[in-house]
């Protein structure tokens, strides 16, 4: 056995330490950076996760389209990875991201958690910055 031979046995693939679903996905928490605000919640599969490490910019996969997405594809508020942690069960991952835009929710807002419950009602408690219309022409 040669040198390389060991160094390839040895060496394993980062995405395999990661717990997926059933689905072949991971949780995936974006947070704000500086700010600390949690922007949103989506899914990654090991491509979407590749892609985003690999280019600084978030890349989910779309339950609902059965594709990858790249956040800001169609609105323009793409997300500037500057971290990303894993966490103690290995089965959710946080990304510290810039958010182009200022913008992270398709319905206009900063932020997807804009619901507070209150008086155990609902509320909205963020205001639309842009019109979603503006940002998606499709």
């Amino acid at each position: 056995m040669n040198d390389q031979t060991t160094i390839s046995e040895q060496t394993t693939d980062w995405t395999d330490e990661i717990k997926w679903d059933e689905n072949g996905l991971v949780p995936v928490i974006a947070q704000e950076l500086g700010s600390g605000d949690i922007l949103m919640f989506a899914w990654m599969n090991r491509e979407a996760l590749r892609l985003s490490e690999e280019n600084d910019t978030a890349v989910y996969w779309s339950r609902s389209r059965q594709r990858l997405w790249r956040k800001g594809e169609e609105s323009g508020n793409q997300q500037t990875i500057h971290s990303m942690r894993l966490d103690c069960d290995k089965d959710v991952i946080l990304i510290t991201v810039e958010q182009k835009g200022g913008i992270a929710c398709h319905t206009g807002r900063h932020s997807c958690f804009f619901h507070q419950l209150i008086d155990q009602q609902w509320e909205t408690t963020e205001p639309v910055l842009k019109d979603p219309k503006e940002m998606y022409k499709s």
